[in-house]
């Protein structure tokens, strides 16, 4: 039994699943792009992360102006591994201890795990009917792990119906479509089996919790972006540093200080979403980039033009908000926009057969608001998006925890990020009058 499992527990959010009165069963967050973390859902409402102590400190230093542009965070919790009648591995939360937990900056650093391990499960039943279909392809990559591993679980909720289908490297559709981001599935494997190689016996890990971004979204459409024209922090080893300086020069990290780290798009004419991840990113060419940022705006029936000056105004707030802090460095942080796959004139949500969806197109506002549809006024009103900054774990400024290296001026790395972003979504909207 987990030793966690004798810990007090406290209120947790109204939307969580907890395991009989103990604690909240952590699931992949089905929606996660980009990153190598694994994001959990803890409830609607928020996710968790890993904590790294330099991330958490950041955001408890964030600067007021800076928290419209960054997830809000919420605390801490324990997470532990408890197994459940079935050999199945499950990930629970609960209330922090101080003291008890072992943090992810207590692990030796490892681009990738190196030990693989079976038995791991992404079960859920927060629902009356539990859900126990297997997925292909998500148990262990070894062979010997796989004839041990039952397939892991997912109980997906509303969003099970909305296949995501990954584009390969030739541009073309892979065959599977599957039920969450495939990025998302495989962040959450590495996850387990470096928490289960590097703990021992050490079973209790600090998660962060952050505001889930998309939870306003009903089709959240995510474009994750690496920004700036350096990633490593300051304390980073010559290996690492020389590692990720090669990747910034081999991508359009070096020539436009911003690059694709993954994304989904819904389609509306398919009903699925379209998913790219880092390794494509690393690929492209400026020209390349600019086609990736318009296949992000495209809807699979046209591009979305309603959504530039939206975007346009968050990203040139942001930049403005940045330059104003001095001495700060995001290093290796990523930019999200955000915005819902749900056209106001694409019918209702529920509604998701390509065929049904191509006929009501042009259907009036208030029938898709009559039918649970989108809540905006009209089609020429502005539609909802969002832009957050995040991931701080190679972030500092003049003060924060001693850092011995102190940078003068704002991070203009980050900023001529923004700028290109802003220069090529200005010319495409040019372009599409």
């Amino acid at each position: 039994m987990c030793v966690c499992q004798t810990m007090e527990v406290g209120k947790y959010g109204k939307n969580a699943t907890q395991t009989g009165d103990r604690g909240v069963l952590l699931e992949p967050f089905i929606h996660q792009v980009g990153g190598h973390s694994s994001m959990m859902r803890y409830d609607d409402h928020t996710v968790c992360k890993p904590l790294i102590t330099r991330e958490q400190r950041f955001y408890e230093s964030l600067p007021p102006e800076m928290k419209e542009f960054t997830p809000e965070y919420k605390g801490v919790v324990s997470v532990c591994f408890e197994g459940d009648s079935d050999g199945y591995i499950n990930l629970v939360a609960y209330p922090y201890v101080e003291n008890e937990a072992l943090e992810q900056d207590d692990l030796p650093e490892r681009d990738q795990p190196r030990r693989k391990h079976s038995r791991r499960s992404l079960h859920r039943s927060s629902s009356g009917t539990e859900h126990k279909e297997e997925k292909p392809g998500l148990a262990s990559d070894t062979t010997e792990s796989i004839q041990e591993t039952k397939s892991p679980r997912v109980d997906l909720h509303i969003h099970s119906d909305v296949p995501f289908q990954m584009l390969d490297g030739n541009s073309g559709l892979s065959s599977e479509k599957i039920s969450y981001n495939p990025w998302s599935l495989r962040c959450h494997r590495q996850q387990l089996s470096r928490m289960r190689s590097e703990s021992k016996e050490r079973k209790l890990y600090k998660f962060l919790l952050l505001e889930n971004v998309v939870h306003h979204f009903r089709l959240p459409c995510v474009l994750d972006l690496k920004m700036g024209t350096r990633q490593h922090g300051d304390d980073a080893s010559e290996e690492k540093a020389a590692r990720q300086m090669k990747k910034c020069e081999q991508s359009t990290s070096a020539t436009l200080g911003v690059r694709v780290c993954g994304m989904q798009v819904y389609q509306l004419d398919t009903g699925h979403y379209l998913c790219r991840n880092k390794y494509y990113g690393r690929g492209l060419s400026i020209e390349g980039f600019r086609n990736a940022l318009y296949q992000y705006l495209h809807n699979g029936i046209e591009l979305r033009k309603d959504l530039f000056e939206p975007v346009l105004a968050k990203l040139r707030s942001l930049k403005a908000v940045l330059e104003r802090q001095a001495s700060y460095r995001f290093y290796s942080s990523s930019l999200l926009i955000i915005y819902d796959g749900q056209d106001s004139r694409a019918g209702p949500f529920a509604e998701r057969r390509p065929e049904a969806r191509l006929k009501r197109v042009d259907a009036s506002v208030s029938e898709s608001l009559q039918d649970g549809g989108s809540s905006e006024p009209g089609s020429s009103a502005q539609p909802k998006v969002d832009v957050r900054m995040i991931d701080f774990a190679h972030s500092t400024f003049k003060g924060f925890r001693d850092d011995p290296t102190v940078h003068d001026g704002p991070d203009m790395g980050y900023v001529f990020g923004l700028e290109s972003l802003i220069n090529i979504m200005e010319q495409m909207r040019e372009e599409n009058q």
